[in-house]
């Protein structure tokens, strides 16, 4: 089968209405933290509790937890692959694309601090940590940052006309990561399950709204994205 040329694969169908209804959930999530609503925190405590008992008892598997969440999912390492892509990207001519891609990568740290600050929700606390992390809790920067990254990349995939196969295995490896960093976040004791959830929330949000955005910017001025 041949494959479209990558330029005819800008536009991604339905990216504005996903993004549009991503938003309206990551917002209503935010005013139900920020007002502390009751079966929310209810529900978060029950999940720390459950989770932090077993890893106070299972050192081993605490161990693999902070490997994973401080090595292979940290938000370093996530934009150090993300910004690999861009640069080849950009070095084989696809200039737009490439800042597109890095601009939105940045918004979300903007957008993950922003309201870091705003809401100034405090992490778990606990008379035996098993881990340890500075600054508010909501939402969760290594979900939010690996959720924009591999989002981004599974878009760059799809625009620049890769095979099936390639999209498929960034869209496992992408499910795997942001679950799997979840899980070591939340398990490790410094964040609520709510944190994560806005993270990939917010994360698939911005990832959504950026591809729609370009897309209708190519097609208002098609000879900007040269090589897309």
């Amino acid at each position: 089968m041949t494959v479209a040329p990558p330029a005819t694969r800008t536009r991604t169908p339905g990216a504005a209405r996903t993004g549009a209804a991503l938003v309206a959930l990551s917002g209503l999530l935010t005013a139900l933290v920020a007002a502390g609503w009751g079966p929310l925190v209810s529900l978060d405590h029950r999940v720390a509790d459950g989770l932090h008992s077993r890893a106070v008892a299972h050192h081993g598997l605490t161990r693999a937890n902070r490997i994973l969440t401080d090595w292979l999912w940290d938000t370093w390492t996530m934009r150090a692959l993300l910004a690999v892509v861009v640069l080849a990207l950009f070095v084989r001519g696809a200039r737009a694309l490439a800042l597109w891609a890095a601009a939105t990568s940045a918004l979300g740290t903007f957008v993950q601090q922003g309201l870091k600050a705003a809401l100034g929700r405090e992490r778990p606390s606990w008379p035996d940590p098993v881990d340890s992390a500075s600054y508010a809790a909501f939402p969760s920067g290594h979900a939010l940052t690996v959720t924009v990254t591999f989002g981004l990349l599974l878009w760059l995939a799809v625009v620049r006309g890769a095979r099936p196969r390639v999209r498929r295995a960034v869209a496992v490896a992408g499910a795997v990561s942001a679950l799997g960093v979840g899980f070591t976040r939340v398990y490790l004791g410094v964040h609520w399950l709510s944190d994560v959830v806005g993270g990939w929330l917010i994360g698939a949000a911005l990832v959504a709204l950026s591809a729609a955005a370009y897309g209708a910017w190519v097609t208002n001025r098609p000879r900007a994205a040269e090589g897309a």
